[in-house]
């Protein structure tokens, strides 16, 4: 078997590239990727019978030329548009909701929205009773700030 291994040193890289590759699924920071890599190219070099020390120096180098110069182009493509998404709460701005407890004229009641109840203030002069279809129109810390569905806000 080790006779074999010394021959055919490349099913050993293909054997560290796909673990690596494996491994990188459940990191997702693209370092493990860059060795995945490493391991290709030493793999691809290994088939012309080079000695192993210089498949693993082979391996070094193109590891560490990944990760300097190919991981920060794959993390930018993964996280491309990231400044636009919303987070959770700023997501739920414009949304509309449905009154769970009396929301009373100038003060704070309820609003459910997708299965979260919020306390909610309103600065409406009209009480929005339970059922009542509301706006969200913003937040100021975990109290939603809503108006009624039919109000001419536009978000």
């Amino acid at each position: 078997m080790m006779e074999y291994i010394m021959q055919h040193w490349w099913t050993l890289w293909a054997v560290v590239a796909m673990v690596c590759l494996i491994m990188e699924m459940s990191s997702g920071d693209f370092y493990i990727t860059c060795f995945g890599i490493g391991a290709l190219v030493a793999l691809v070099v290994s088939i012309f019978a080079v000695p192993l020390w210089v498949q693993i120096i082979v391996f070094a180098v193109f590891s560490v030329l990944s990760i300097f110069f190919l991981r920060p182009h794959l993390v930018a493509l993964i996280h491309r548009g990231g400044h636009e998404r919303l987070s959770n709460a700023q997501a739920i701005i414009g949304r509309i909701g449905e009154v769970s407890e009396t929301v009373k004229a100038g003060g704070y009641g309820r609003v459910k929205l997708d299965g979260d109840d919020w306390k909610a203030q309103t600065d409406s002069t009209d009480d929005l009773p339970v059922g009542a279809k509301v706006r969200i129109i913003g937040m100021d810390s975990i109290i939603v700030k809503v108006e009624p569905e039919n109000s001419q806000y536009k978000s």
